[in-house]
């Protein structure tokens, strides 16, 4: 079941021309990353895809309706951005902050219910922030402040959830975490991550879309798609695959 699509999909932005004609259908349990080197447009695309960035040409549907016709609330109703950067502006507490994620399915003055706030700390605790809901937003590290966003992505409950390198400021331990919380037990859900990382591209996606400047891209199943001699392409330089315990690395060479 197709959750998301292109159709001929043309992204422009400045000098950089991001993909052309791309067809594609993102699919209920399916996880996509989209690799490329960096000012190839990855941000971009996502943004396009998440309607707020204009394509050049093409569509982009949700559930088989054309994106421009939906309001902002209907598209956040649906899919879930996570930025690349998080800023804070103003304080608040954390729970203050991942509630932000309930809003669109809230009516215009409507408080947020105990049953919002029970999902909050349902997904501080899967996060592994279980007593971070007092604490002032202010206050976070980098890496806490990026789980706290990915809090908020969870209580937002979409069924597209489109992430801008969601294992920023992380470390090992919960770069893997995180995107076992994302691809485990999707229940009909599709992530689209733009990740820079090969290997958890490789170890978490079983699709991939891969960026190769002035237009050009490939797209399909990531056993498929992730080569040699694709990635040596993509990131100019020479890339090795080796295999361990049934996984498949990929090294520079």
């Amino acid at each position: 079941m197709s959750l998301m699509s292109s159709k001929y999909l043309t992204v422009k932005i400045a000098d950089t021309h991001v993909c052309e004609k791309l067809t594609l259908s993102f699919d209920a349990d399916q996880s996509w990353a989209i690799l490329g080197m960096n000012g190839c447009g990855k941000t971009t695309l996502l943004h396009t895809m998440a309607g707020l960035l204009p394509a050049h040409a093409g569509d982009i549907k949700l559930n088989n309706t054309n994106l421009n016709d939906l309001s902002r609330r209907e598209i956040a109703q649906q899919v879930g951005l996570l930025l690349q950067h998080q800023e804070d502006h103003f304080p608040g507490t954390v729970l203050e902050a991942v509630l932000i994620g309930r809003h669109p399915h809230l009516k215009s003055w409507q408080w947020e219910s105990e049953n919002d706030k029970q999902l909050v700390f349902d997904a501080l605790e899967q996060v592994g922030l279980n007593n971070f809901a007092q604490r002032p937003i202010l206050t976070l590290s980098g890496g806490e402040r990026q789980r706290v966003a990915l809090a908020t992505l969870l209580v937002q409950q979409t069924k597209v959830r489109l992430l801008d390198e969601p294992v920023n400021h992380l470390d090992i331990h919960h770069q893997h975490e995180v995107m076992k919380i994302l691809t485990s037990n999707n229940d009909n859900i599709t992530n689209v991550f733009v990740l820079h990382d090969v290997n958890l591209a490789a170890q978490y996606c079983n699709h991939a879309l891969l960026i190769f400047g002035k237009g050009e891209t490939v797209q399909g199943n990531s056993k498929d798609v992730l080569t040699e001699e694709n990635l040596t392409k993509l990131y100019q330089h020479p890339i090795k695959e080796i295999s361990l315990k049934n996984q498949r690395w990929f090294i520079a060479n």
